[in-house]
């Protein structure tokens, strides 16, 4: 029987556009960690699980007060894609043109609009989202145990030892 507790978590998805797998590069991965890392470090947030694909990424989170979730993803969106289309027009200016949308707005967009947030209000539904993010890789045939998979929390689901210095596992 599912607990009655609440949870003050956040599962978050965002696609990076037209699902172009960006992320298949770890430089553009790792400028998804540093922000993550930042956020933690100025207690905006607190990440419990995430797990970064080659086209989209997910994460558990709980915004901390006073920060407001839609203010927060916002911020994480915009900071990535400022220092990914850095990293591209210094090292890889052949990727610009997949990026260009010449909107009104815009030059460049990195990330789909309107990206998935889905509040955690039970044990099930977290447990169902934590499974899922942790498998994603083992799913997409990027490894064979969801351990091995770099750019994830499952290995520190696994061992206790947080690898990357931020994250904070629910254990359920």
């Amino acid at each position: 029987m599912a607990s009655s507790r609440r949870y003050e978590c956040d599962y978050f998805t965002a696609t990076i556009l037209e699902w172009k797998h960006l992320l298949s590069n770890d430089l553009f991965k790792d400028i998804i960690i540093d922000s993550f890392r930042f956020l933690v470090r100025e207690k905006r947030v607190m990440i419990h699980a995430f797990v970064i694909m080659n086209n989209h990424m997910h994460v558990i989170w709980h915004i901390l007060h006073p920060h407001q979730r839609d203010d927060v993803q916002r911020d994480m969106q915009k900071f990535t894609s400022q220092m990914m289309l850095k990293q591209m027009r210094n090292n890889y200016p052949e990727l610009l043109p997949d990026f260009y949308v010449g909107a009104r707005d815009r030059k460049y967009q990195i990330w789909e609009r309107n990206p998935l947030s889905v509040p955690l209000w039970s044990e099930t539904l977290l447990k169902q989202k934590l499974d899922y993010l942790h498998n994603n890789p083992v799913r997409a045939g990027l490894c064979a145990n969801a351990q091995e998979y770099k750019y994830s929390t499952a290995a520190i689901y696994n061992s206790g030892e947080d690898i990357f210095g931020f994250v904070t596992p629910i254990y359920l």
